[in-house]
């Protein structure tokens, strides 16, 4: 998981939690995107790192 997708989801989780105990679902709302956005970026991470997996396994011993 990377810095960034991590600190999406905390920073949403955090800001989720202050607009469920504050009754601001505005804020609530904003947190649950965070966290999705968070998500989003360590799927795409995931994606790429596997992307790279493959290259590097198709690829032959004098491409290097």
């Amino acid at each position: 998981m990377g810095d960034d997708s991590a600190m999406d989801k905390v920073k949403g989780k955090a800001k989720e939690m202050t607009g469920k105990v504050t009754g601001n679902d505005r804020v609530k709302a904003e947190g649950q995107t965070d966290q999705a956005r968070g998500k989003a970026k360590e799927g795409v991470e995931s994606l790429r790192d596997k992307a790279e997996g493959v290259r590097d396994s198709l690829r032959r011993d004098d491409d290097q």
